[in-house]
């Protein structure tokens, strides 16, 4: 869940690092704050429309109290070269990290025979 963050921070870099003779991109607002009790958010916006938004804090993750984890949620949006906005918003928790945007590829449906062998192997107890 760290490793989002870093993530990010990449991809904050990347785009607004020099691009040739290009000039740097401005800033145009940037915010963070970080809690005593773990929680933090940020979020900056750059001149080029670039944003960038993230907030988490400490859960139990598992079941056992020293099971802490971070439990983050965010979204970042950009401009393509064809002037098309993309947005992703995401979440990292104890499921994993999952991303959601219009642009993304969804997976097709599961068969309806493996919905009910699911649903079968979850009331015997074994999921």
């Amino acid at each position: 869940m760290k490793l989002s963050i870093v993530t990010l921070t990449f991809l904050a870099v990347a785009f607004a690092a020099p691009q040739g003779d290009k000039k740097p991109i401005e800033i145009i607002s940037s915010n963070s704050e970080m809690n005593a009790d773990g929680s933090y958010s940020f979020d900056f916006e750059s001149a080029d429309g670039t944003k960038v938004s993230e907030s988490g804090n400490q859960k139990q993750v598992g079941p056992k109290p020293e099971d802490i984890g971070t439990v983050s949620k965010g979204s970042y949006s950009f401009t393509t070269p064809d002037g098309v906005v993309l947005t992703v918003n995401w979440v990292a928790d104890e499921n994993g990290f999952q991303a959601t945007g219009d642009h993304l590829p969804t997976p097709p449906p599961m068969p309806e025979h493996v919905v009910k062998m699911l649903a079968d192997l979850k009331a015997a107890g074994v999921l």
